[in-house]
């Protein structure tokens, strides 16, 4: 069944109305494997730990089994964390029926276990949202600013008028990389050979061995 899409940017909304194979769409959409669902966390959540299971495959987004509420208030903030380096590309929400759909998005980049205290600060990017039960609208990041993930936080602030919000799915698009994580040791290795009298040149072959 081909799907219908429409794109919204940053400034205003394009419509794509290009018909996309399911089947791509799936592909596309399959960064929820790359994400470490086990530290994933969602702050103001009703029922602990139900915030992990909007990241689901894209043939199971209409699933309404599985979804996120919020408790106190309509805010929830997600900390994603990824195995690896994501440039990320799209991103597609089906909220909650009538008003308790969120009508905004903040993204943070890399600003790991963040909290409602730290909210305040500037966002990399935000978004208003459109109501969407389906999964036909998708927002499309900064790729230039969003190239280089490995932690990802979203925070809704609110909804369309409802006292609390609700969030079926949260698709992301984008492309993987795997971390190197060996690199460190190497650097350390490498510091520790140098003399003791050539401080600078071990500091300095620590950095070019990160970068």
């Amino acid at each position: 069944m081909p799907g219908h899409g429409h794109s919204h940017g940053e400034g205003g909304c394009e419509h794509d109305h290009d018909h996309t194979p399911e089947s791509d769409l799936a592909s596309s959409y399959s960064l929820y494997l790359k994400i470490d669902t086990e530290k994933v966390t969602c702050l103001n959540e009703s029922t602990e730990e139900s915030g992990k299971h909007v990241f689901k495959p894209w043939d199971k987004r209409m699933d309404k089994e599985k979804f996120v509420e919020s408790d106190a208030d309509e805010e929830l903030l997600f900390n994603i964390p990824f195995t690896g380096n994501v440039k990320l590309k799209g991103i597609i929400l089906i909220g909650g029926e009538d008003d308790t759909h969120p009508n905004k998005m903040r993204l943070f980049k890399n600003r790991a276990n963040m909290t409602f205290d730290d909210i305040s600060a500037d966002a990399d990017q935000e978004f208003e949202l459109h109501p969407d039960t389906q999964g036909v609208v998708e927002y499309n990041p900064k790729v230039v600013r969003f190239s280089s993930v490995h932690h990802l936080t979203i925070h809704f602030p609110s909804n369309f008028g409802a006292d609390n919000t609700k969030v079926y799915y949260i698709g992301l698009k984008g492309d993987f990389t795997e971390a190197h994580r060996h690199e460190v040791t190497i650097c350390t290795y490498e510091a520790r050979a140098m003399p003791q009298d050539h401080k600078a040149n071990a500091f300095d072959g620590v950095n070019h061995q990160i970068s």
